[in-house]
């Protein structure tokens, strides 16, 4: 049994998979286990295959902090907060700017600073037994992770609002129908679907999708003359490569292919028999 709390899986079909595994504790934030998420990540970072897929070990994708490790530090407290945060901020970080896709899968809770990782994926797949809570003004501290900067963008202030100061509990389904997830799936389908949707992530256009995951984080911010300016360069850049060649050419054949009349019948053998 691996006791690393964050480990890599490498898959021939180019999807890189980073695991937490640390199912006995939630898969709770404490030091190390920053530490080590931040170091795993900065090593996908350098490699990161075609297609990253986030996913945990065990019924719970990550409860955030781990608030054992938080108490009982006296003076400390401040400064091993501190160290937990930002350990886990670069990762977040890390995986907000890859350059590939990135699919989370979340069963489970996700609280705290697990949704802030959650939610720095592309794609969010989660399961029906899914459960968000921010939870962090229940127990007197702030949004980590990017949590306050992230639900904002995806939902609006006014829900952002009412997640990060009420603590309200998201199901599966509410996070599906708010935005917060892109699809829900049934509890034995989470595994299977999340990597599918990596597969097929790996196998796209790499090119193409690295530049759609350029516009989408300029788009966020750029005035709409900019932007569409932006596209204009980027798809005209691709469209002129190899790669987009071979695939429009691909698209176009398979749609002949579909469309093609079948060969009517010779004129004989549409004559009556007298």
């Amino acid at each position: 049994m691996s006791t690393q709390p964050v480990r890599v899986v490498r898959h021939p079909d180019g999807v890189v998979e980073l695991l937490l595994d640390d199912p006995g504790r939630g898969n709770a934030l404490d030091l190390p286990t920053a530490e080590a998420l931040r170091d795993t990540v900065a090593g996908v970072t350098a490699d990161p295959g075609r297609a990253v897929l986030l996913r945990a070990a065990g019924g719970t994708f990550c409860v955030g902090g781990d608030l054992r490790a938080f108490t009982g530090r006296g003076a400390d407290t401040a400064s091993y907060v501190h160290a937990v945060a930002s350990a886990a901020h670069e990762a977040v970080r890390a995986l907000h700017e890859l350059p590939v896709p990135v699919v989370s899968a979340v069963r489970g809770a996700a609280a705290g600073g697990g949704i802030g990782l959650a939610l720095a994926a592309d794609v969010v797949v989660a399961a029906r037994s899914a459960r968000f809570r921010l939870a962090y003004t229940a127990i007197g501290l702030t949004p980590d992770c990017g949590a306050s900067w992230v639900l904002q963008r995806l939902l609006g202030p006014r829900r952002a609002a009412d997640l990060i100061l009420t603590n309200r509990v998201l199901t599966g389904e509410d996070a599906e129908r708010w935005g917060l997830v892109s699809r829900l799936v049934d509890e034995d389908e989470l595994d299977d679907s999340a990597y599918r949707t990596a597969a097929d992530l790996a196998a796209g256009s790499g090119t193409a999708l690295r530049a759609a995951k350029e516009l989408l984080r300029a788009g966020a911010e750029a005035p709409l003359e900019r932007q569409l300016a932006e596209e204009a360069r980027s798809i005209a850049a691709l469209a002129g490569g190899a790669e987009a060649q071979a695939a429009m050419e691909s698209f176009l054949a398979a749609r002949s292919r579909v469309r093609a009349p079948s060969t009517p019948p010779a004129p004989e053998s549409r004559q009556s028999v007298s």
